[in-house]
């Protein structure tokens, strides 16, 4: 079974040859990831799709924006999602692990957003490239600090989507190398359910953390304002 591409307002997203799939976590991080600071340089961690990098692309007018992946299937599908958007000539894909990356480069960059894999249970399927995707084993937590430390700008913004139950872990991981949550989204799938993800936004400066909430649906696809004003700039029927 063949699976369709994946079809937002400014451009479209083939996922049929990558381990993980467009998802909700994604288009979330990247509608929320701050713009603010007008980058010139973005670094997307794991790209995938290449999904963070593209709506990096459309909301800001960052002149480089990088992706890096390690597996060969997605970094192939990854590029060309990129050389096939309106923005092809912003977007570039490194076939490369995060520690082959730091290695290798000395650029700064102005956002570095991620959104990692994080499924540390003690499962694996028989897919080889959907367990690197989704394992935190393939890029530890600390792994994924200590690279934003050393490849952030020093107004840079990192900003990461984790399980809300490794939440406080993760921050006091990044504490280690200076880096501080600047704002924090939790996000439940409606107003019954426990809060299953933490958007989380680092930087230098230790300030003030603005903590907020998102619920997604009031009922099935139901969604709400929040949501609907979060990602209507990228979701069709929006």
């Amino acid at each position: 079974m063949s699976i369709a591409p994946f079809k937002f307002k400014e451009f479209t997203v083939n996922h049929d040859r990558c381990a993980m799939k467009i998802g909700t976590d994604s288009v979330l991080l990247g509608a929320w990831t701050s713009v603010k600071n007008c980058p010139f340089s973005v670094l997307d961690i794991g790209a995938g799709t290449g999904i963070l990098s593209l709506m990096l692309a459309q909301r800001s007018d960052a002149q480089h924006i990088e992706a890096i992946e390690i597996d060969d299937s997605a970094y192939e599908q990854c590029a060309e999602n990129f050389e096939n958007s309106p923005w092809g000539d912003r977007l570039f894909c490194y076939h490369a692990s995060l520690l082959e990356y730091i290695e290798e480069v000395d650029d700064k960059y102005d956002i570095i957003i991620c959104n990692p894999p994080f499924y540390s249970e003690d499962y694996k399927t028989k897919n080889d490239s959907r367990d690197l995707a989704r394992f935190s084993d393939a890029m530890p937590f600390k792994h994924l600090i200590h690279a934003a430390a050393l490849l952030l700008s020093k107004n840079g913004l990192f900003s990461v989507v984790i399980p809300q139950k490794e939440e406080q872990q993760f921050i006091n991981l990044a504490s280690k190398v200076n880096l501080f949550p600047k704002r924090i989204l939790h996000v439940k799938g409606n107003s019954k359910t426990e809060i299953k993800r933490s958007l989380i936004e680092f930087s230098f400066q230790k300030d003030t953390t603005e903590t907020s909430e998102l619920i997604i649906e009031n009922g099935r696809h139901n969604y709400t304002k929040d949501y609907i004003s979060l990602t209507k700039d990228f979701y069709l029927k929006m």
